[in-house]
């Protein structure tokens, strides 16, 4: 086997009606040997059931409810090359497998590349059935560090196959590399900016993520995180864990200034808003700061010592406006996929 095919579920009974045909179609018609497994975290909506009757091809793994660290442990149950990690959200395009797969799969001579350990689609949201990544860049909003494919310029460079800091809700990886890297670290459960974390660790260690504009996949966004959490826990998280994500991994002198001085701007401003602010919204960058310092305490101190010339040239491989320089033929909206649940599609959300 080539590849193994992991779907990511939790109470998606209707997204996985929705979602495993066509991700039985691709693979299907793929060059490469692929297979199609879902790992289950502990749903209770009958998802389990589905699988049983409905899907009896497709493997199982029932899993608690560890968000993406769910994949951590399944990752060791194969021995495919590839894995394939998706949200129950997504879609996969017939045909999306082969340009997908082949950077990781193909012989260097052919067109594969030893030091790519992951690759990323070109995913179309489906609620608004327009672009929506995964090439992504790495920026500072506000003194903090963000992860994002909407930077100016974008446009010209979604047809450009080249690198990507990170990409989440649907990624290629090598087993043993994402198996040698320690796989998604439970630092941020529930949630949120770990797959950033993940694609910057591999980068650490000297390899590289690519995007492929080639593989189309559709995005129904939010389905199960902001359906569970709520868009409001979901927009807290994303602030929580991206302070965590720079407690861990920023060591160069530059850039822990500029999350601190990020920091002390945004507590002065829950200060200087206090008279004026809704009870809710009192203090929420405190109360957040607090929190993750919590979590980080509980965790201790960094696993991996980042070497501090890689994180510089991270940030300037990912800066938006060197992107932004990349061309290519913009990608053509590819076929809508047949219709989604009833539930209207959660909107993408807000950055940090």
């Amino acid at each position: 086997m080539d590849a193994v095919l992991l779907v990511l579920n939790y109470n998606g009974r209707d997204l996985l009606r929705w979602m495993l045909p066509g991700a039985l179609e691709a693979t299907a018609g793929c060059r490469w040997r692929c297979q199609v497994a879902v790992v289950d975290n502990g749903s209770t909506d009958g998802s389990w059931e589905l699988l049983k009757s409905h899907f009896p091809h497709v493997q199982r793994h029932r899993m608690l409810n560890r968000g993406l660290c769910s994949f951590n442990e399944v990752a060791r149950l194969y021995q495919a090359p590839v894995l394939v990690l998706l949200n129950n959200d997504i879609y996969l395009t017939p045909g999306c497998l082969d340009p997908w797969l082949t950077p990781l799969l193909e012989a260097p001579a052919r067109g594969g590349d030893p030091r790519c350990w992951m690759t990323a689609p070109c995913g179309w949201h489906l609620g608004t059935q327009q672009w929506e990544g995964y090439k992504t860049a790495v920026s500072w909003y506000r003194g903090m560090v963000r992860a994002t494919a909407f930077f100016p310029g974008h446009e010209p460079c979604q047809g450009s196959a080249d690198g990507t800091a990170c990409a989440g809700a649907a990624l290629a990886v090598r087993r043993e590399v994402f198996l040698h890297l320690g796989g998604f670290d439970p630092l941020y459960l529930p949630g949120r900016l770990e797959d950033l974390d993940l694609c910057y660790r591999a980068f650490l260690a000297g390899y590289h993520a690519r995007y492929v504009p080639q593989a189309h996949v559709w995005h129904l966004g939010g389905a199960t995180f902001a359906r569970e959490l709520g868009a409001a826990r979901s927009d807290r998280l994303a602030v929580r864990n991206t302070l965590l994500f720079q407690w861990k991994n920023l060591h160069c002198h530059k850039n822990r200034l500029r999350a601190a001085a990020g920091v002390a701007m945004r507590l002065a401003r829950d200060l200087l808003r206090l008279p004026l602010a809704r009870s809710e919204e009192r203090l929420a960058f405190w109360r957040l700061w607090r929190e993750a310092r919590a979590v980080y305490r509980r965790f201790g101190s960094p696993r991996t010592a980042a070497r501090r010339e890689r994180e510089r040239e991270f940030f300037r491989r990912f800066a938006p406006e060197r992107l932004a320089r990349q061309t290519g033929p913009r990608p053509a909206c590819p076929p809508l996929p047949p219709p989604q649940p009833s539930k209207q599609p959660v909107s993408r959300a807000k950055a940090a």
